[in-house]
């Protein structure tokens, strides 16, 4: 499992996450619903150990993170799908340097980024374009390919499908849910939308109440 335990987040004066516990199941879909500047993505960022908070564990498969960000041994274990693409990506970047990034930090084989590149719907003519050059929908596939290159055992789609259209959605979240059912991965799926959390969780749906006063 994939475990939040008793987080606590701040930033200079203000508590965004006040002991927070969570859980992500390996094969299961947890939703997590909740207004806007609760907390949610704050979350997103730990679990995805790329934010240390300021008390509290995680805990991956058992094994307590010691190390955050680059200095975190089993950051591979956990793939992280941000809400707007356009901050998440290198704008020097084409969109097949997206999808190879974490296989060259990895020192892998990069012959997996055309299998991933053509499973999301990208054609080879996109490989060589860079973010300005292609719409919101096409860029989200790259960061989705990009999340699944390492096969993490962890998925945290913190809203992915926002301003998407509804074409979009049902692809992106078909290539999550074939990727789940494939590998047993746990998937923790942040969204405003409680229908399509409602449609996609078998783990429940955590209607989030928060805690601390909310992020501005």
């Amino acid at each position: 499992m994939l475990e939040a335990h008793g987080i606590t987040v701040t930033f200079g004066r203000h508590k965004v996450l006040d002991r927070t516990s969570l859980a992500v199941r390996p094969g299961k879909v947890l939703g997590l619903a909740g207004p806007s500047g609760c907390g949610k993505s704050t979350l997103a960022r730990v679990l995805a150990l790329l934010l240390r908070p300021a008390a509290g564990t995680v805990t991956v498969d058992g094994q307590a993170v010691t190390g955050w960000r680059h200095r975190a041994p089993r950051r591979t274990s956990i793939g992280l799908i941000f809400q707007q693409p356009r901050l998440a990506v290198d704008p020097r970047f084409t969109l097949l340097d997206v999808i190879t990034e974490p296989l060259k930090a990895a020192r892998r084989p990069l012959d997996r980024a055309h299998l991933l590149a053509e499973e999301l719907g990208l054609t080879a003519e996109l490989f060589g374009r860079r973010p300005h050059e292609v719409s919101d929908g096409q860029l989200q596939r790259a960061c989705v390919a990009r999340a699944l290159a390492l096969e993490p055992r962890y998925l945290i789609c913190d809203e992915m499908t926002t301003m998407l259209d509804a074409s979009t959605q049902a692809h992106l979240v078909a290539r999550i849910e074939a990727y789940r059912e494939r590998t047993g991965a746990g998937v923790l799926a942040i969204s405003h939308d409680t229908e399509l959390l409602d449609r996609w969780s078998d783990g429940g749906v955590h209607e989030w109440h928060a805690t601390a006063a909310p992020a501005r």
